[in-house]
């Protein structure tokens, strides 16, 4: 256990930020299983409604830092391509 009152303060805010990232993480995977669901259901609608849900669940992860950039728009990417296959 740290003894230095700054070290101990970093323990309690990464302990924070990694419960925050985690949750934001969750609901990203969920939203991705969403639209892969929909896809495999063959129902278009209801793909496309997931989809973009699902685009924004991203997007605002990628804006608070828990995914980089890149890593946000491969995601997207990946699943506008699953959607448009349907069609």
């Amino acid at each position: 256990m740290a003894n230095i009152k700054s070290a101990k303060k970093r323990i309690l805010v990464t302990e924070t930020k990694t419960a925050r990232n985690k949750s934001i993480k969750s609901a990203v995977k969920t939203s991705i299983k969403k639209v892969e669901a929909a896809v495999a259901n063959k129902n278009k609608e209801e793909a496309q409604a997931a989809l973009t849900a699902a685009i924004s669940t991203i997007t605002k992860a990628a804006n608070k830092g828990v995914y980089h950039k890149n890593n946000a728009a491969r995601k997207v990417s990946r699943l506008t391509k699953l959607v448009n296959e349907l069609a």
